[in-house]
């Protein structure tokens, strides 16, 4: 991607000045972001994701008795008439489902896939939203359908309304007030204020990034470093032969707490397996995600293409393919990043790989991780 291409998708705004003035720092609003956009999921195909198992969905109602949500699988019939006012629901990782909204998430690659989520798609019938809240990420948020009225603001009191199901903040303040009709779209950055409300049937579409929190971070990569460590450092053992005789048996030996502070140390001291660990866990598929191995002998000649569910990132070393890592260097490693980078590659692109290379995309191609062109 050109990012220094003046895009419509940010009002003009190239993905440098975007990134540069608004990202994760104040909001922006694109009047016709997308001109003449039309939706290629309606009411009745949302309706249809929203009952399958395997597609996280939700129904939020406000009623005179309070919010009351439900999780899917949806089916038609748990849902209220179309005809009644203020529910909604809603139906994560719409990208994984559909090849056109999958589509639509490639023009927001100006961020690194590292941190682009998903698409979920909101359906409300007239007064329906989900409450003033805050996400802890960033956001992106299109209407597709019909007009939705934002409050948003900076919001100071993080306090949430008690005994709701829903994280619904207690005192919102709005400072700025937008409706937005189909194509526009609003850009919020983490723990923006914003208040959705429904003026009549609508659908908004909302680009969710990932922002993986420390310890969540920290926990998975230890997990991976306790798979790896015990190979890894071997099986020296703990030594003390100046161990004097003890009057207090219960102490733990100094000496025994350094050994174990110094094994972490080497584990943590292996950059190459720390960078493999890292990769994986952003590869890997989330955990409705699964693929169908298909036993057809792979053909590679006219070239390949990504499912639109696989995850493919690199490094300077490595790519991480779904949740697993390979070292390359070489024409490989670029003909492999560009697969990476353009989620296609031509069969002349193919052929110029090693053989290695290339029965490694016949392992995928069986896995279902790509297709061909």
């Amino acid at each position: 991607m050109n990012t220094e291409q003046p895009l419509a998708l940010l009002g003009g705004l190239t993905p440098s000045q975007f990134m540069k003035r608004h990202w994760q720092k104040k909001p922006l609003l694109v009047r016709n972001a997308i001109p003449g956009f039309v939706p290629c999921v309606g009411r009745s195909d949302l309706v249809a994701l929203a009952a399958e198992e395997g597609v996280e969905s939700r129904l939020i109602i406000d009623s005179d008795k309070g919010w009351k949500m439900k999780h899917g699988p949806l089916t038609k019939r748990s849902l209220p008439p179309f005809s009644q006012k203020k529910w909604t629901f809603l139906v994560q990782g719409v990208d994984l489902h559909h090849d056109g909204v999958h589509a639509l998430m490639q023009q927001f690659r100006f961020v690194p896939d590292a941190r682009l989520d998903d698409l979920m798609i909101s359906y409300a019938t007239d007064g329906g939203g989900v409450g003033p809240h805050f996400d802890s990420y960033d956001v992106f948020l299109l209407q597709a359908h019909g007009q939705r009225r934002w409050r948003i603001g900076r919001q100071k009191d993080l306090s949430l309304q008690p005994g709701v199901p829903l994280k619904i903040l207690q005192n919102f303040e709005a400072e700025e007030e937008f409706v937005l009709n189909p194509g526009d779209m609003l850009y919020l950055p983490p723990k923006y204020a914003h208040d959705g409300i429904a003026e009549g049937e609508c659908m908004t579409w909302s680009i969710g990034f990932r922002a993986p929190q420390e310890g969540e971070l920290a926990r998975e990569l230890l997990l991976g470093l306790a798979d790896e460590a015990f190979e890894g450092l071997g099986d020296a053992l703990y030594r003390d032969p100046k161990q004097p005789a003890v009057s207090e048996p219960a102490a733990v030996p100094a000496e025994l707490g350094d050994f174990a502070r110094n094994a972490i140390a080497k584990a943590l001291q292996d950059a190459h397996l720390m960078d493999s660990l890292l990769g994986e866990y952003l590869t890997e598929p989330k955990s409705n995600v699964w693929f169908d191995p298909v036993d057809d002998e792979p053909d590679l000649s006219t070239g390949v293409q990504l499912d639109r569910r696989t995850k493919m990132m690199y490094d300077d070393r490595h790519l991480f393919i779904n949740g697993e890592s390979f070292r390359v260097g070489g024409r490989d490693a670029r003909y492999l990043r560009q697969l990476a980078n353009d989620r296609t590659l031509s069969g002349k692109a193919v052929a110029a790989l090693s053989e290695a290379a290339q029965e490694a995309l016949r392992d995928w191609m069986c896995a279902a991780w790509m297709k061909t062109l």
